[in-house]
């Protein structure tokens, strides 16, 4: 199946789209496990699926000698394989999201090339998480600082340019570019005016369209959206929904997540008899705030599944 940019299928769609992200498989664990989640869910006809990427953590292991030794370990491997099980199993194209954390740049090419050779054509590009034990994100030795570094480096080598070479080859690669934007900004951003500079720069690198962090309310995305439009940002800009499915929710997302939760939503949930329950309201929320970015015209609802079909699945069929 030949592979379709994001922004294409953007295009050439004749009504908003379905869209959603899985997390690979904890190690252990089979692809067929990642496919029961989706199976169900391709009833809805995603273009297109994103598969996140979750960097090395730090475990310290005690040595036979007494002596505790560091050691970096994957608890999620296999983004790469699984966009290419994806596309062969589904005939979709998948989105790998890369980050700059763990990767130097020349592994960063490695890594662009790889996707290139499967046939892949879309990214997410994300500065990604730190590591837990250090209190600000810090890049690889050689690594990039900033998603907008990483956006250049994929725009240069859909340029023919690559690392150490002095000029541009015949080889170009040809990916369409995807971003993060945060409606309710980023947390290490002092102030929305500054996160937004921010966004417009990532997409003057070579940035082709934006998903947005989790909200839910859908007024942030209406003015997240106005105030990208007036600060020249013309790319797409897909929301980002997930539904509350436990009643610990409202009070583990925001900080996680650096979210607010309105109100309303936060009652109904406090008071519901139990998680199922909490699940209910959660996932009529998640349709409430659907059908509205639908009818306000958004190209496409991507949903963070977390893994979990039935929810998504209750949501689409209510709305697709």
């Amino acid at each position: 199946m030949p592979a379709v940019k994001v922004t294409e299928h953007l295009q050439n769609a004749s009504s908003t789209l379905f869209s959603f992200e899985v997390l690979p498989p904890m190690k252990g664990k089979t692809i067929q496990d990642l496919f029961r989640v989706m199976d169900p869910l391709m009833e809805f006809k995603p273009p297109f699926v994103d598969v996140t990427y979750h960097r090395e953590e730090i475990v310290y292991k005690k040595r036979a000698d007494g002596l505790v030794e560091k050691v970096p370990t994957r608890k999620r491997p296999g983004t790469v394989g699984i966009c290419a099980a994806i596309t062969a199993h589904y005939k979709i194209d998948a989105v790998p999201h890369l980050v700059c954390g763990g990767f130097t740049k020349e592994e960063t090419e490695d890594a662009i090339f790889t996707l290139h050779y499967l046939g892949i054509q879309n990214f997410l590009l994300l500065r990604g998480d730190g590591l837990k034990s250090e209190p600000r994100f810090q890049p690889s030795e050689g690594g990039h600082h900033y998603a907008s570094d990483l956006v250049a480096q994929v725009a240069n080598m859909n340029c023919g340019r690559f690392l150490h070479e002095e000029t541009a080859t015949d080889a170009a690669t040809d990916f369409c570019i995807g971003v993060a934007g945060y409606p309710e900004k980023h947390f290490e951003a002092p102030n929305m005016s500054t996160d937004l500079r921010y966004l417009k720069h990532k997409v003057d690198q070579g940035a082709d369209y934006i998903v947005t962090q989790m909200f839910f309310d859908n007024k942030a995305y209406f003015d997240f959206v106005k105030r990208c439009r007036e600060m020249g940002i013309t790319v797409p800009i897909i929301p980002g929904l997930k539904p509350i499915t436990a009643k610990t929710q409202i009070s583990s997302l925001p900080p996680v997540f650096h979210l607010d939760i309105p109100d309303e939503l936060v009652s109904a949930v406090a008071k519901a008899a139990d998680n199922k329950a909490a699940e209910k309201i959660g996932i009529e929320w998640a349709i409430q705030q659907s059908r509205e970015l639908i009818d306000f015209g958004v190209p496409c609802v991507h949903y963070y599944s977390m893994s979990k079909a039935e929810p998504i699945l209750a949501i689409a069929r209510s709305v697709f």
